[in-house]
């Protein structure tokens, strides 16, 4: 199969890449690298470097590679960002997406697999959550997120373009050969292992006091790998799977000092802490419940989160870091 990534060289499309190799697809990869990394890029694929927002650029690549499916995992992602600059994010997220999808139609492509995420459902009434449960996003970032799943949804009922749509919650760990690697990093695991390898003097803690078992917030951590067994197995199974939207997630919730304590005992080290105030957009709890992606796909995550830490922890005292 062909198919064209987006955030190829990001995080979660680097481990994607290496999984989609495996089973002899012949892959074109995207991405702009204002965010992703030049060296995850085999050598052995098609990479143009660019916006999956340039129309121009995207008819080069339908017009020559009769691409058959699309996985978009390229956006901009951070909640407190978002908060901050929320029109970029409906920029680069909404209508450089539009540009994409009107790209594909337009070239008679029509399998999209679509990298949302659990920032559209917002402040849960219920835990763990499931697709039924209503999507109220609290940031722009998950607004941009739920907008482009609406649009889907429109798309598909013209049988112009079919779908399935994951709702990421927090993709952490890294494989043997690829990991996140940012010029400003904002996500906790990360962070954490970088104070164990004394890359970092202190952990900030936003919020002590949601509702939660100990103050600090909660979350679902999903291994990266499992995210890309996912994205794997919704292309091998599209027909079952089109039209649909998924959770991806462990099942289990775990608190900010819940992962800083976990890492301090498997490292038998100390991190020093300091509490702040909690950051505009972020909710309390945020546990998936995937119970639709194993029962229909059968999707079975294979980490838990001593793995997901230890496996980070390897990859940032790497040399490939």
């Amino acid at each position: 199969m062909k198919i064209l990534v987006t955030g190829a060289a990001g995080y979660i499309g680097s481990v994607l890449v290496e999984a989609l190799a495996e089973d002899d697809n012949k892959l074109f990869l995207l991405d702009d690298l204002s965010e992703g990394n030049a060296q995850s890029i085999p050598a052995n694929v098609t990479f143009y470097n660019g916006s999956y927002g340039d129309a121009a650029l995207l008819r080069n690549i339908f017009e020559k590679n009769a691409i058959d499916a699309v996985i978009h995992l390229a956006a901009s992602s951070s909640v407190p960002d978002s908060v901050i600059n929320p029109l970029e994010y409906y920029d680069n997220n909404i209508k450089n997406t539009l540009t994409l999808l009107d790209q594909m139609v337009k070239y008679g492509v029509t399998k999209f697999i679509f990298s949302s995420s659990a920032a559209v459902y917002g402040e849960p009434s219920h835990t763990p959550i499931d697709e039924s449960h209503p999507c109220i996003p609290i940031n722009p970032y998950g607004k941009s997120k739920l907008f482009l799943e609406e649009i889907l949804k429109d798309i598909s009922e013209t049988k112009k373009l079919e779908f399935v749509a994951f709702r990421f919650f927090c993709a952490a760990g890294a494989s043997e050969t690829k990991g996140e690697s940012r010029a400003s990093e904002t996500h906790l695991i990360p962070l954490v292992t970088d104070c164990l390898l004394g890359k970092r003097d202190k952990m900030y803690v936003y919020g002590d006091s949601f509702p939660t078992h100990d103050g600090s917030g909660v979350r679902d951590y999903i291994h990266v790998e499992d995210i890309a067994q996912a994205l794997v197995l919704s292309l091998k199974n599209f027909e079952i799977a089109k039209n649909s939207f998924y959770n991806i997630g462990s099942d289990e919730g775990y608190s900010v000092l819940d992962i800083i304590h976990t890492a301090e005992k498997l490292y038998k080290t100390k991190i020093q802490l300091e509490i702040c105030p909690p950051r505009p957009g972020d909710p309390a709890k945020l546990v998936a419940s995937s119970a639709k992606i194993r029962n229909e796909l059968g999707w079975i995550p294979q980490y838990t989160i001593e793995d997901v830490i230890t496996s980070a922890y390897n990859w940032r005292k790497s040399p490939k870091y």
